[in-house]
């Protein structure tokens, strides 16, 4: 007992170094001021304990993310930062009302294309945000990347920002005063960089802006906004942890949580949050399987905030800038992008429509864009309209109709429940299958082979078959061929 609760506690320290500067970071961007680093501190704090306490992911750790931040940014510009407190406590509200209502189980509606396109619209909104900055203090923004980069393969055990900002920070110090400013066309290679400045050090209070009925009723559709993008965020980085830990998210508790979570946060002064999704895979790498390494993350961070002031004021802006540019990096689907030629066409423009839109117009209406997109894609391309999954033997299924987005939750939920160690899953009968097809299917055999469980996939269709193995890592391809009943020249035509 007392070996699992310090590995707890341990894993929580870990992600508070990690969540750290990114709080700080988010917050800055968010408010357009250093005084900005509190309150994502803040957010960090509140959010990040009370959803942890009370949501339906453990192990998840919470905090302001990319997708929040921007919404954030806009409504701070337009109604100011008090009146923003009181939209985050009304879009917590409306997370609440989301979960008892029941609304997080459509978040597996939502199609893996439509996922892709958002997080990669956000990365381009954070990049381009970061822009200025990079114009002003070029090298140091350049030095930055270029350090965590080397970080990360060298160094496993500190993560590549905190090094990054105990070395750069240190140096700038050392050197600011002794560099002069150098020109090359519009961009300033100079140290001469502006730094965050001291931050109060005192334990944050609850203060109630007093805002008339008529900015109350303004303030809704930021609001539901940020409900909207914060339970999307959220849910999605579930479903990351649940591929990762094997386990079953609870959607609207999850909701509720964040809910809970972003309307304390806002009380307290501190910055709409949701599931963070690099801080939860650190934290459960580093140990933690449990809601205590989420919440003592917050707690952390609550005791360094209260010693924080004189450190955190050397903080160069322009090293935050670097952080927060190779966050927005991470965040593209990547691998997507690489199968972007062998993927189907009608994922790859709900893909980048989705991207596009986000960056262009709105976040919650590229959302909703995408996934009107992929179901006319699914009309166009589906003989069938819902996918059915029966048992024909002992462990033995058949799954007839489309393998989509809109089907795959029950799938695979079915096929999980069956504990045999031997399962057969015939796909003769699957007409089409998408990218969100594919990526269930090889997950399901990820986690399968991961359990003991011998899966043998069979009958499948060459238009699946093909599919499916262009999409597939290596290893998954050799996973899929051997298993029993899959072999090329067997049952597989």
């Amino acid at each position: 007992m007392f070996q699992r609760v310090a590995r707890e506690l341990l894993s929580g320290l870990t992600v508070a170094i990690v969540a750290l500067p990114l709080a700080i970071a988010f917050g800055i961007t968010a408010t357009g001021t250093p005084e900005g680093a509190l309150v994502g501190l803040y957010g960090a704090i509140f959010a990040g304990f009370f959803a942890a306490l009370f949501g339906g992911t453990p192990a998840q750790v919470t905090g302001p993310t990319g997708p929040i931040t921007v919404v954030a940014t806009g409504v701070i510009a337009a109604h100011g930062l008090d009146a923003a407190f009181v939209a985050f406590i009304m879009a917590g509200g409306f997370q609440i009302l989301f979960g008892v209502c029941g609304l997080g189980s459509l978040i597996r509606f939502i199609p893996h294309p439509v996922v892709s396109g958002f997080m990669g619209g956000i990365a381009l909104i954070i990049i381009l945000g970061e822009l200025d900055q990079v114009r002003r203090s070029f090298l140091v923004v350049a030095g930055t990347i270029g350090l965590m980069l080397v970080a990360a393969r060298v160094v496993r055990v500190v993560p590549a920002s905190l090094i990054a900002l105990l070395l750069v920070t240190p140096a700038l110090r050392l050197t600011d005063s002794a560099l002069q400013d150098v020109r090359l066309g519009p961009v300033t290679l100079s140290a001469g960089v502006d730094y965050i400045g001291r931050i109060p050090e005192a334990l944050p209070s609850i203060a109630v802006p007093d805002l008339g009925g008529s900015t109350l009723l303004s303030l809704v559709p930021a609001a539901l906004s940020i409900a909207l993008l914060g339970s999307i965020d959220s849910l999605l980085t579930s479903v990351v942890m649940d591929n990762i830990t094997g386990r079953r998210h609870r959607s609207n508790k999850e909701l509720i949580g964040q809910g809970i979570g972003n309307a304390v946060s806002g009380l307290f002064g501190g910055l709409a949050s949701a599931g963070a999704t690099v801080r939860s895979v650190v934290n459960v790498r580093s140990g933690g399987r449990t809601a205590w390494s989420a919440a003592a993350h917050s707690v952390v961070l609550l005791v360094l905030v209260a010693g924080l002031g004189a450190a955190v004021q050397y903080i160069p802006l322009a090293v935050l800038s670097g952080i927060l540019i190779l966050t927005a990096v991470g965040m593209f689907d990547w691998e997507s992008l690489r199968k972007v030629p062998v993927s189907p066409w009608g994922d790859v423009v709900v893909m980048f429509a989705t991207m596009v839109i986000t960056v262009v117009l709105d976040l919650t209406v590229a959302v909703a864009v995408g996934v009107g997109l992929a179901l006319v894609f699914h009309a166009v391309h589906a003989r069938r309209r819902r996918a059915t999954v029966v048992r024909v033997g002992d462990g033995a299924y058949r799954v007839r109709g489309p393998l989509s987005f809109l089907a795959v939750d029950r799938v695979f939920t079915a096929l999980r429940e069956d504990d045999r160690p031997r399962l057969s899953v015939d796909l003769r009968d699957v007409d089409h299958i998408d990218l969100s097809g594919v990526r269930a299917l090889l997950t399901f055999l990820d986690h399968a082979h991961r359990d003991g469980v011998e899966v043998a996939v069979v009958d499948i269709p060459p238009h699946v078959r093909d599919r499916v193995l262009a999409l597939a890592t290596d290893d998954q391809r050799t996973r899929l061929d051997a298993a029993p009943g899959n072999r090329a020249g067997e049952t597989v035509h």
